[in-house]
């Protein structure tokens, strides 16, 4: 029965909430190995052996939001803050684009202080001066007109995970004061103004229930962003979750799997989460369907302070230092770097989704 889902959903793009819900819960190894197979197929089919780059510039780490999951909420008195200026974060891009990236992708905590008559300038400077390179902004809830204003300034993707589309997981993760309305607000708005958009959501996150990922898959069906991000749950030790286990590796990558066959030309990283949890956990990723890896472009000591989770992998292959390193893993499982912004593509549905 769950390898006839693992089917619909590939001939279809999407499942009813208990297929989904029965596919989880049927996961076996067996199962998780078809998928991955099925996902690697597709994957190839649509972008070959290339695996796109994005460069990571975590620009603040100031955040006015109190998440109670991240290391950067606004009651850790412990964590460190900083904040790059705009001739740093300009560094960083020329150094991204001498290194031989085209997808810059800003990050920041929920910063008050970069408000969109700060933010404008940047992405035009930088617009400006890597014209053949894309913006992707991460830089939380804001209001219809400052998406607005960053789109029309130049910023082609947004990174905004929907974090659950249970509302009550959701409240179990932040606060009163956020609103699992205002984030499903905020990603309709992102989609009427023409970003490529991205959601997604941690996997193993406290008081997730596979009831929870039915409903994520569901409404990723429903929704189908251009980028997915999913990564696994890990814990920060000056948050309230402290004390809660990490995500699966395993079940993440199963996700994966079943992301790509319902997103066939889709942009899936894989995550810094899953290389932090795991030595290979990159690779895996790749394999299990993911075709983006986000290097790091920030300062290191920047990086060293951006602890949105313990452990956090920073050096190595995880840095835009380690260019060649990742390049090495990539050629190991038969992969290599990708050229060129890597656009989400639109794939008429009768090629995504062929009938049987």
């Amino acid at each position: 029965m769950t390898k006839q889902l693992l089917d619909k959903l590939a001939q279809q793009g999407r499942l009813e909430r208990q297929e989904f819900l029965s596919l989880l819960q049927g996961r076996t190894t067996a199962l998780q190995q078809e998928a991955a197979a099925r996902a690697k197929i597709l994957r190839e089919k649509f972008f070959g052996q290339g695996i796109f780059l994005r460069g990571l510039i975590e620009f603040s780490s100031y955040c006015h939001n109190d998440c109670y999951y991240c290391g950067l909420r606004r009651s850790n008195t412990a964590a460190q803050r900083y904040r790059l200026t705009p001739e740093q974060i300009l560094a960083c891009c020329r150094n991204g684009h001498e290194l031989g990236f085209r997808t810059f992708v800003l990050q920041s905590g929920d910063d008050s202080y970069w408000t969109d008559q700060r933010l404008v300038p940047l992405i035009q400077a930088i617009k400006r001066d890597y014209p053949d390179s894309a913006v992707t902004l991460s830089v939380g809830e804001r209001s219809f007109a400052s998406y607005q204003a960053l789109r029309q300034a130049g910023a082609d993707r947004y990174l905004l995970r929907h974090e659950t589309a249970n509302p009550q997981h959701y409240r179990h993760l932040h606060p009163a004061e956020m609103s699992w309305q205002g984030r499903q607000q905020c990603l309709r708005d992102l989609r009427t103004l023409g970003y490529q958009v991205g959601a997604g959501f941690m996997v193993g996150s406290p008081g997730q229930t596979l009831e929870h990922l039915a409903e994520d898959l569901l409404f990723l069906s429903t929704f189908r962003p251009e980028m997915i991000g999913i990564g696994p749950f890990m814990p920060q030790h000056d948050t309230p979750f402290a004390g809660e286990p990490a995500g699966s590796v395993e079940l993440t990558l199963f996700l994966l799997s079943l992301l790509r066959l319902m997103l066939p030309n889709g942009l899936l990283p894989a995550t810094t989460a899953l290389g932090s949890l795991h030595p290979h956990g990159r690779e895996l990723g790749i394999c299990a369907g993911a075709n983006v890896v986000m290097p790091n472009l920030s300062p290191e000591d920047a990086r060293q302070k951006y602890q949105i989770y313990d452990h956090k992998l920073s050096v190595g292959a995880e840095s835009a230092t380690g260019l060649a390193d990742l390049q090495r893993r990539l050629q190991e499982i038969n992969c290599h770097i990708a050229s060129g912004r890597g656009d989400f593509i639109p794939v008429d549905p009768a090629v995504l989704h062929p009938k049987h």
